[in-house]
């Protein structure tokens, strides 16, 4: 009876899952295995909104394993370690897993490589798992990554994605191998209140209306801030609920603008994953430095950590990231700028902080975005400065997102919400809300010096 073990990571689903798939082809029974790992919670990557959406992954994915007559064996420690003592018990002579671009991905890779060795049992790493597009499977003469999204988008069109799979119908798994019980969101604490469920039964619930009454209107609302038009799918990508290959064809299959738009922001994330698989250092080193001498005035930090920068816009997007666990485009946009370029701030401590409550934070899309509006990474136009009340005045007209989510503000009318400095007498004084911590034109001008522009 042939045995292999199938290593869970980021890809924590059933249906269009191409490493359980090989598994099951070359063995007669599979271990489906996902290793609480000690390393992760050293590294500080367990926050507790993750932890939380990820006990609701895993007892999703054991609940559709059990239907199918397998289960989910789940192990607390380090992951070559506790790899290796299922492959003892089991007898298995392959372990398969999806391939990762991180530095941590890639040093667990070849540790499991070598362990594995020592006891003749085999590594198969899968791509195009994780991400639509493996990377580094499409290159720039001469070059073994893209540096710019556009080009890179021209070749990611033209390389096709593979077939979505449907899930197994079965998976025997061997009576031998113990599990620990599965983690429990209600034994997280630290939670934002307002956290999404997770799991693939959620994730595919969500998929289905998104492309039945969501899509086709993306390429004119993804930016609308009150409108909440996005698909809020990132988490479940995330975790691997949903594999971007299934989505990219769903939404083709919809067609339209909207769609199109949709499957550009799939190939962002592609584009992402390729630029770290090459230059793993730009997880927390600049991409492209430019010098900076960041700030780091701890009183206007902690204001932008709590929202209470005396801009709106940005303490709302700030707030709903608080209470969800999650953020809207467009406000994450603000919140980034606002922090690296009106307050020259090191962006860093913006990714930490978003890392620290973001549900979807994975570090290939949170670090590289936070240096794209920074101007240390990809983008062609690094000195761009978003404004917050020109923003504020584009993507939420009539003031409802701030409303929404700066309630102190709620009786406001008209501009006056976005720039609450403006009301006077009386109405000030009732407004429980403090003034701006930098003057716009001051942080750009300083922006502007520190990088030479002026």
């Amino acid at each position: 009876m042939s045995v292999a073990v199938v290593l869970f990571t980021s890809d924590l689903r059933l249906y269009d899952q191409p490493v359980l798939a090989a598994a099951l082809r070359r063995a007669d029974e599979v271990v489906p295995l996902f290793v609480r790992d000690r390393g992760v919670t050293e590294a500080g990557f367990d926050a507790p909104n993750r932890l939380a959406f990820l006990a609701d992954c895993l007892a999703a994915l054991d609940a559709g394993l059990r239907e199918r007559g397998g289960r989910l064996v789940v192990r607390t420690g380090d992951v070559v370690e506790q790899v290796c003592r299922v492959v003892a018990r089991s007898g298995a002579r392959e372990v398969h897993l999806a391939g990762g671009v991180s530095h941590y991905a890639a040093r667990r890779e070849e540790r499991l490589r070598t362990a594995l060795g020592t006891v003749r049992c085999a590594l198969h790493v899968h791509d195009a798992v994780i991400t639509a597009v493996p990377p580094g499977r499409i290159t720039p003469a001469g070059k073994d990554h893209f540096a710019v999204f556009t080009p890179y988008l021209r070749k990611w069109e033209a390389a096709g994605v593979r077939d979505a799979a449907p899930a197994p119908r079965s998976v025997r798994v061997p009576d031998a191998v113990e599990s620990d019980p599965l983690p429990s969101r209600r034994a997280v604490t630290g939670t934002s209140p307002g956290l999404a469920k997770g799991g693939e039964q959620e994730a595919r619930k969500r998929l289905r209306a998104w492309l039945a009454d969501g899509v086709e209107a993306y390429e004119e609302r993804h930016d609308d801030l009150p409108g909440d038009a996005t698909s809020r799918l990132s988490p479940h990508l995330h975790f691997g609920c949903l594999s971007a290959a299934e989505l990219i064809h769903g939404a083709r299959r919809r067609g339209g603008p909207g769609a199109d738009a949709f499957v550009r922001q799939l190939a962002w994330r592609d584009f992402h994953h390729q630029v770290l698989a090459a230059r793993p250092a730009a997880s927390w080193s600049d991409y492209r430095p430019r010098g900076d001498q960041w700030r780091t005035d701890g009183q206007e930090i902690a204001a932008w950590q709590e929202g209470s920068t005396g801009y709106p816009v940005v303490d709302a997007a700030m707030r709903q990231l608080r209470h969800e666990g999650w953020m809207h485009n467009r406000g994450r946009l603000l919140a980034a700028s606002f922090l690296t370029k009106t307050l020259y701030v090191d962006w860093r401590v913006g990714a930490r902080h978003f890392l620290d409550l973001l549900v979807d934070g994975d570090i290939p899309n949170n670090q590289l975005n936070w240096q794209w509006v920074a101007g240390t990474g990809t983008d062609t136009r690094p000195n761009r400065l978003l404004n917050p009340l020109v923003q504020a005045r584009r993507f939420d007209p009539r003031g409802d997102y701030v409303r929404r989510w700066v309630p102190e503000l709620a009786g406001l009318a008209g501009a006056a919400v976005h720039q609450p400095w403006t009301v006077t007498g009386r109405d000030r004084a009732r407004i429980d809300y403090p003034d701006p911590v930098v003057d716009l034109a001051e942080g750009r001008t300083r922006f502007e010096r520190a990088r030479g522009l002026k």
